[in-house]
């Protein structure tokens, strides 16, 4: 299973094991060859229409490479990893647990301020991979899932069960077992949601 960027062009996929669907549960045919589209334009989402072609779209990585660190937040029973530049601002973590992910204080990650249980769960929703965790020094597996691309409601692709992305340089500590990818056309951090499908008002269904 794989996903390849194509140059200033869509998300083609290859080979048919995976599972193509929107949030509801609707699947796609996911045949080797489909195009997914990234430009945002498309008539025909999640396919691509060739719109790439006349609205201009650049795959060009605008992120600021310096971002790209992945800082540990100890606490007494976890440790929690966040890397911020992978992030695609879901929100499950701080609007699900928000005394732990705390958006307006410093550092904005307690690791001791709920149960671990509470902090796993959600750390096991972030989408992008820019959470994750160790307990006793070891960090988590990744979890064992199908194959699965799942077309988020006004948001991106987001990619679970070790779909390989081809030729694409992985933030530092990223999972290879989850992702999310920009289908807005206007993350700064291409091929990866950066969350500005939110300030631009992207829509679809």
């Amino acid at each position: 299973m794989k996903i390849t960027c194509l140059p200033n062009g869509p998300y083609l996929l290859s080979k048919d094991e995976v599972s193509l669907r929107r949030e509801d549960g609707t699947t796609f045919e996911a045949r080797s060859g489909v195009a997914l589209c990234r430009c945002g334009g498309s008539a025909n989402k999640p396919f691509c229409d060739g719109t790439h072609r006349k609205n201009g779209f650049s795959d060009r990585n605008m992120a600021d490479p310096a971002r790209d660190r992945r800082v540990a937040y100890a606490g007494k029973g976890i440790t929690i990893f966040d890397n911020r530049s992978i992030c695609a601002h879901a929100g499950y973590c701080t609007d699900g647990l928000a005394k732990v992910f705390r958006m307006k204080a410093e550092p904005w990650i307690d690791p001791d301020a709920a149960a671990v249980a509470e902090i796993i769960a959600t750390i096991e929703k972030c989408p992008s991979g820019a959470l994750s965790y160790a307990m006793g020094g070891i960090e988590a597996p990744p979890p064992r899932r199908e194959p699965t691309i799942t077309v988020v409601n006004d948001g991106p692709y987001a990619v679970t069960g070790g779909v390989e992305l081809a030729g694409v340089r992985r933030g530092e500590g990223a999972s290879e077992e989850h992702y999310t990818l920009c289908r807005c056309g206007g993350s700064k951090n291409k091929p990866f949601c950066d969350g500005t499908h939110w300030s631009i008002g992207f829509k679809d269904p």
